[in-house]
């Protein structure tokens, strides 16, 4: 059997989710995210040509940053991902297929769990993280209770409704990977404007990890 991929020690366990991202801006935003401190890059597949965006990103920068997709719901959407040289999957749930298949193409994987049930599922098929999803729904306390019984050492990341406003009160109370949506990019962005937001980020999890 495949063993899973382990998550990576990237500096700072910051996720830009790019979702509305277009093949034309992709290089830019994604460099300017990278200049500014960011190695885990998401291309929602809900995206216009999100394959096309992810195999440009993953040609120029697959050696900076860990570059993937999003709303991955499919194994077959799993493997062309992964034949488009994406190496990081992302799910809004836990679907033992596309995590099998995941694993077997050699990604790392961050499912998306919101109960005990679904994070032990998400593990016994090979995650290599846990995405509480929608994190403001939780809140910080409610993933903190459910880390308690999690096993020592599984990663823990924050995604929905989660910014630079209060990246530190997740970080209070465990959680140490954030995946950053509408507030470090939305549609229509330029590459500043990207930049901007993400050395918000940046600092604001520099802060909260000290």
């Amino acid at each position: 059997m495949t063993q899973p991929i382990a998550w990576p020690n990237p500096k700072r366990a910051l996720v830009a989710i790019l979702r509305g991202v277009r093949p034309d801006e992709a290089e830019g935003i994604v460099g300017a995210l990278i200049e500014t401190g960011f190695e885990l890059i998401e291309v929602p597949l809900n995206s216009p040509e999100p394959f096309v965006s992810i195999e440009k990103v993953a040609a120029r920068f697959g050696k900076d940053a860990l570059i993937g997709a999003g709303t991955v719901l499919t194994s077959e959407d799993c493997a062309r991902v992964a034949d488009c040289g994406g190496r990081l999957m992302v799910s809004p749930n836990v679907d033992a297929d596309v995590l099998s298949m995941a694993v077997a193409r050699g990604m790392v994987t961050m499912p998306g769990v919101f109960t005990p049930t679904e994070a032990f599922l998400a593990l016994r098929c090979g995650a290599s993280a846990l995405k509480y999803f929608p994190a403001s729904v939780l809140g910080p306390s409610g993933i903190a209770a459910q880390m308690a019984v999690l096993p020592r050492g599984v990663v823990v990341g924050a995604v929905g409704g989660v910014s630079d406003k209060n990246l530190a009160d997740y970080g209070k109370a465990g959680v140490r990977a954030f995946g950053l949506g509408s507030s470090l990019y939305r549609p229509g962005m330029s590459a500043d404007e990207v930049r901007a937001t993400a050395r918000a980020s940046v600092q604001a999890y520099d802060q909260a990890m000290a």
